[in-house]
């Protein structure tokens, strides 16, 4: 069983090297492709765009088949074309070719994370998918740096390259190490639409949208805050994004640990708060050479402590669809990777510089604490008619 959760941490890995490695090599691959810094944030919105469409779609495909063979045809999708995003051309095939690699992300995370609490011991479930999500913080403490190290120094197709490689361990070690499991989802896939009709699942999916937005509005800007703002060198990136990767590895068990201790909506309020501070702090920190590394450490701890209790919260939420529910979860955190990409862009193409990202993903992280507050009312209310009507009967 710990193999099988370490083929899932392998898969996390893997997504998440191609998901932020990309944030660290952005003006090489604008450079390659002349376009503007801010267009080629079009290519981290295009993979985005893939999770958001084939989360519900290959969910609902794979629902029909056992769990391990989903997860293997899902990686072996991933592999393919990651490995062809290298060979790219220019701008309008490497953009197809993002979106085509994000399709699997979000069914690989939502399934994921469903198996992962199955193959935990009881009471252990935040653990189980703190393991797998540990993929995607170590991809970016030691990943994401030597990608971003290759695609600096050599060529950006072999960042990509490295996805490739990765994605191929991947598919052997679910191959290998995953059990035969039942299907992801026992019932229809019509009948787990019906989760749609929840307010709360809603509220989740947007508390996740623009509460994580925040985050990548900072993130999807980080090269240039590290070398045009700090005045670091290009090759300070890399260590920047080895203490991101840190924090990041840090900050996802202390979530799973604040999961267990609260309840997961009250630990995503206390992350998500201290996010706002943190990234309103490193508007005025950020010219520091210093200071801008510490912060990057604090925010990468601060953020990631919020993966395993806002899947946790849309796992409850979705009771009798949690394969669905938590894929949906996936896509949102993208729409939010999409958009606080997009509205961090906006403040830089019209030259209120680098640090305006900053503003905006402390705007959005505030926004989600007030949505946060919102599913607490609406619980408070719904258990309150849940009272009256039991007392009519």
């Amino acid at each position: 069983m710990n193999k099988a959760l370490l083929s899932l941490a392998i898969g996390g890995f893997g997504i998440g090297l191609t998901e932020f490695v990309i944030m660290g090599i952005l003006p090489e691959i604008a450079t390659a492709f002349d376009v503007t810094i801010p267009t080629a944030g079009h290519f981290i919105s295009a993979y985005a765009l893939g999770v958001v469409v084939g989360a519900p779609i290959l969910t609902g495909i794979g629902s029909k088949y056992p769990a391990n063979r989903v997860l293997l045809a899902l990686m072996i999708w991933f592999t393919v074309f990651n490995t062809l995003s290298a060979f790219a051309t220019g701008y309008n095939s490497f953009i197809t070719l993002r979106f085509l690699s994000g399709l699997p992300h979000g069914a690989f995370f939502g399934i994921g994370s469903v198996v992962a609490g199955q193959l935990s011991k009881p009471g252990k479930q935040a653990q189980g998918i703190a393991i797998m999500f540990s993929g995607l913080t170590f991809a970016n403490l030691l990943g994401v740096p030597l990608g971003t190290y290759l695609g600096k120094h050599f060529s950006w197709n072999l960042s990509f390259l490295l996805v490739g490689f990765v994605g191929v361990l991947v598919v052997l070690s679910i191959k290998l190490w995953m059990p035969l499991l039942k299907k992801s989802s026992e019932t229809r896939f019509l009948e787990d639409l019906k989760i749609f009709k929840r307010l709360e699942l809603w509220l989740i999916i947007l508390l996740t949208t623009i509460g994580t937005g925040g985050f990548f509005a900072w993130y999807s800007y980080i090269s240039p805050l590290i070398t045009e703002v700090a005045g670091h060198a290009p090759e300070m990136v890399s260590i920047a994004m080895i203490l991101a990767g840190l924090g990041m590895v840090i900050g996802n068990f202390i979530g799973a640990k604040l999961a267990e201790k609260f309840s997961p909506i009250h630990a995503i309020i206390i992350i998500l708060t201290c996010m706002t501070f943190c990234l309103a702090i490193n508007t005025v920190l950020a010219s520091d050479k210093i200071m801008i590394l510490v912060m990057t450490f604090i925010i990468g701890a601060v953020t990631f402590c919020i993966s395993t209790p806002i899947q946790m919260l849309i796992i409850k939420a979705s009771k009798g669809s949690e394969t669905l529910g938590s894929s949906l979860n996936q896509s949102a955190f993208n729409i939010g990777n999409a958009s606080g990409a997009y509205f961090a862009g906006i403040p830089i193409a019209m030259g209120y510089g680098y640090t305006s990202a900053d503003w905006v993903g402390a705007a959005m992280a505030g926004s989600g604490v007030l949505i946060a507050f919102v599913i607490i009312m609406l619980r408070k209310r719904n258990k309150k008619q849940e009272k009256l009507e039991n007392s009519y009967s």
